[in-house]
């Protein structure tokens, strides 16, 4: 399962109700941030996730309103909160801002008390975890090094309760040691392989993050048969042409986008002010029903076999970390 806590959902500038950009995605043990809008330190603290295990930010591009939030955290960090490490991923472009920006605006002369690395991201694999990956694809947008993000969970097959039973497999480290791959003997002398009490392999769950963007249609190979694609709606089907003049795409577009490439859930972001969110979910549901409009603080858990959930805020159990 992947959880995605939406800290800022607004485009280029806050509203009254929407913070800059910024999501966390929560996948097991490990914590990601997603872009770093003016304000994300403020709405992590309300979000009740905590700074302890937020060590890796990936950033979709280097536009201010995207990364002007990393000044303050990364402040925080440094005089505040106890933590290892500190990975800022993006593409050249977005790291020079961000050198420029904690080197010489936030921390000249400080003694950083953690590693800080700022890394340069490729296209593909740049993250591999025991239960999923995450890989980076180019996005056009204005200017060069902009990324969308696949946080793949890694395939599996289910361990089968009552072929075990019925073959006399006990409870306990056999049934583990079956389920990663190995080969065991019973008591009695009876080999059993994996193949006897596994089913056929499932596809784990695939959440695929784009920011800001003015194609789908060279994104869309990546997209495919997302469990959920998170993605801007900054302008209404009416504006596309100034869309397209600022490297931005429509509603429509992104559920023509999400309809084509076969995802489940859409969960639309980057919200602009000059619009009502009920006419950007009118215009994109009219094309692909299963469709939400993210709010600044939502959290939404993505599952392997049921429907997307949405909740109003992160579990109260995570709000001491």
């Amino acid at each position: 399962m992947f959880d995605v806590i939406f800290l800022g959902t607004s485009a280029s500038a806050p509203s009254i109700h929407r913070g800059l950009p910024a999501q966390a995605v929560i996948a097991g043990e490990y914590r990601f941030l997603v872009d770093c809008g003016e304000g994300t330190q403020r709405q992590i603290l309300r979000s009740g996730i905590g700074f302890k295990k937020l060590t890796r930010v990936l950033l979709t591009h280097g536009h201010l309103d995207h990364i002007l939030g990393l000044g303050g955290l990364v402040s925080t960090f440094v005089h505040w909160e106890s933590i290892e490490e500190l990975e800022i991923y993006g593409g050249k472009s977005a790291l020079d801002r961000v050198q420029a920006l904690l080197y010489d605006v936030v921390l000249p002369g400080v003694q950083v008390p953690m590693p800080l690395h700022l890394v340069d991201l490729k296209p593909g694999t740049f993250i591999e975890a025991k239960d999923f990956t995450v890989s980076a694809f180019p996005v056009t947008h204005r200017g060069s090094g902009n990324y969308g993000f696949i946080f793949q969970e890694r395939a599996r097959s289910p361990f089968l309760v009552e072929k075990a039973q019925a073959l006399g497999v006990p409870a306990g480290p056999e049934r583990g040691l079956l389920v990663k791959g190995e080969t065991i003997t019973l008591a009695d002398g009876r080999i059993i392989t994996p193949d006897m009490v596994l089913g056929d392999e499932m596809q784990g769950i695939k959440l695929v993050m784009i920011g800001d963007t003015s194609r789908t249609d060279n994104v869309q190979e990546y997209v495919a048969g997302a469990d959920a694609l998170v993605i801007e709606s900054t302008f209404l089907e009416v504006e596309n042409e100034v869309a397209r003049a600022y490297g931005h795409i429509t509603a429509k577009q992104a559920a023509t986008l999400a309809r084509d490439a076969g995802v489940k859930t859409l969960i639309l972001t980057h919200v602009s002010r000059r619009y009502r969110e009920r006419d950007i979910f009118d215009e994109a549901q009219s094309i692909f029903p299963n469709t939400f409009v993210a709010r600044d603080l939502e959290h939404y858990a993505i599952y392997r076999d049921k429907p997307v959930e949405k909740h109003s805020s992160w579990g109260e159990d995570e709000s001491n970390e």
